[in-house]
């Protein structure tokens, strides 16, 4: 058996040492991958952080009914069934160090907005995919899993508004990209990001882009779940990760061995209804009554996503144009 030169134990002590942070990444990913059911891959793909890290203040448990509001849902509604996709890194929806607590953003809005109307929401886990089609059948009445209101959703789908969030990328701190202002930047490289989100639908519908400039074209490569997509970046087999701005932005702070590249594209994200649902009036009161009383501020707090915020709620607003 041959040797290593000095050279080569040299580069493979530096590569295990720009590795082994994102090793612990994918090794938390999949830790809260195993705690829950459904695929936790959603328009939040990302790193889980430690524990210690999610956030736990309540900023939820003081709020008060709005009668205004409430006056606004279909008589006799006094339950709500609400989807999420868990696993990822917050501010998506997450499980605390016991394993069976679930938090996160999102969540904190669907429970303000609850108390707000004076409904009892059930909390039903779900794979992301599966989620807008079952709005449709009625075995859900919202959907919270970061969506992205897009045109072609708005088709099928309508949504109130809470924050603003999108699409940005990231990458090992070794690599040799800066911003991806152009997705022409891509090419030739892999890029990892969560089947059925609009990053695949984005990196899809663009990848012709490259082959037209007479480049090589990037290759796309979608994971349902949050360990085996930063095991790739891990273990060299992609590049780039296209994520939520703010999913990326809270691993990378929360990581070593991360760098966040840049906002690639921002999306209004809502709550997903049922087309032409009689509840999306008296979610948007909710939402612009939370925004008013200051608790929609302490939530964006609470998450470090201030940047996120919108000035008032909004029932399926048409995608911003590039």
């Amino acid at each position: 058996m041959r040797t290593p030169t000095r050279a080569r134990r040299r580069l493979r002590a530096a590569r295990k040492r720009l590795l082994a942070p994102v090793a612990a990444i994918a090794s938390a990913a999949l830790l809260l991958t195993a705690c829950g059911s459904g695929d936790p891959a959603g328009d939040t793909v990302g790193a889980a952080a430690g524990s210690d890290a999610v956030p736990t203040t309540d900023v939820v448990s003081g709020v008060a009914e709005n009668p205004a509001a409430a006056r606004l849902l279909p008589a006799g509604t006094g339950e709500l069934t609400l989807a999420v996709s868990v696993g990822g890194t917050p501010p998506g929806t997450t499980y605390l160090a016991d394993g069976t607590t679930l938090t996160g953003q999102d969540l904190d809005f669907a429970h303000a907005v609850g108390k707000a109307l004076g409904v009892r929401l059930t909390i039903r886990q779900a794979s992301f995919e599966a989620i807008l089609p079952a709005l449709d059948s009625g075995k859900y009445d919202v959907g919270a899993a970061n969506f992205g209101v897009t045109e072609e959703r708005r088709k099928t789908i309508d949504f109130v508004t809470y924050i603003n969030d999108g699409q940005g990328f990231a990458a090992r701190e070794d690599s040799e990209l800066s911003e991806v202002t152009d997705l022409t930047r891509l090419c030739g490289l892999d890029v990892a990001t969560g089947a059925g989100t609009t990053f695949e639908a984005t990196l899809q519908e663009n990848a012709h882009r490259c082959t037209d400039a007479g480049k090589k074209a990037y290759r796309v490569q979608t994971y349902s779940e949050p360990g085996a997509l930063w095991s790739s970046l891990q273990q060299g087999r992609s590049d780039v990760v296209m994520s939520t701005i703010n999913g990326l932005r809270y691993a990378v702070a929360h990581q070593p061995g991360l760098k966040f590249l840049n906002e690639f594209r921002r999306l209004d994200v809502g709550f997903a209804l049922k087309k032409g649902s009689k509840l999306a009036p008296a979610l948007r009161a909710a939402v612009n009554g939370l925004i008013a009383d200051g608790t929609y501020d302490a939530i964006l707090k609470k998450w470090g996503t201030t940047e996120s915020a919108i000035a008032r709620s909004e029932i399926s607003p048409p995608e911003p144009k590039d």
